[in-house]
């Protein structure tokens, strides 16, 4: 049994109340934690944190009244000894280095298992200001390339198919994948190259060489 001195505190912020069920439990799990507080929005998350005092916070990036990184960064202001574990949909590269910079101890995709959250959430309680991540050493060697933008091959083959003008539904059944799927793909693709439709992230692809000239539609 963990001994209740070496147990820490968190508070879990996102505004879907079964994601912060589902991480409640796995912490539950864990023993050397225990969830002291919930809340679904930046201003609530301040409000707990200030009323708290958690060792640590894990917190979504998408609010519905502003961003994660906005409520990490100003805890990261006031304290430096808070653990912040930072949670994504979209787990690219710009939101990493987004959560880096914002003071973030951890980041870590949706789609993890929630074990990794709650790993996640022990480094940060131990190193609070060392920042770590599952895709961190790609991450950085993509960022000092000097090749520019790097689409996996997927990402490849969704980009050469939105130059084509197909549409998801298009997308999704030319790649037997689903909707839902194919949009993620398209939206990590639009992160990576900084666009934000689809006649940008073609251009961009253009100028990056990503596409040749038989592809550009």
């Amino acid at each position: 049994m963990t001994n209740k001195s070496e147990t820490k505190t968190v508070v879990l912020v996102d505004d879907h109340d079964l994601i912060r069920q589902g991480l409640a439990r796995a912490f539950e799990r864990a023993e050397d934690f225990v969830v002291v507080g919930h809340a679904g929005s930046v201003a609530d998350g301040r409000k707990a944190v200030t009323a708290l005092r958690p060792d640590v916070v894990v917190t979504d990036v998408r609010l519905p009244d502003g961003t994660g990184l906005d409520l990490v960064r100003g805890l990261r202001e006031r304290d430096d000894a808070v653990g912040i574990v930072v949670l994504t949909m979209y787990a690219g590269d710009e939101q990493l280095f987004a959560a880096l910079e914002a003071g973030a101890s951890a980041f870590v995709a949706k789609d993890a298992p929630a074990d990794d959250v709650v790993a996640a959430a022990r480094h940060a309680s131990v190193s609070p200001r060392s920042f770590t991540a599952a895709n961190l050493a790609d991450a950085m060697r993509r960022r000092m390339s000097p090749t520019g933008p790097q689409l996996s091959p997927r990402e490849t083959d969704v980009l050469r198919l939105l130059a084509e003008g197909q549409g998801v539904s298009a997308i999704a059944r030319t790649l037997f994948v689903s909707e839902s799927t194919a949009k993620t793909h398209i939206s990590k693709i639009y992160e990576k190259l900084g666009a934000a439709n689809r006649a940008q992230a073609i251009m961009n692809a253009i100028r990056a060489g990503l596409l040749t000239g038989a592809e550009r539609i």
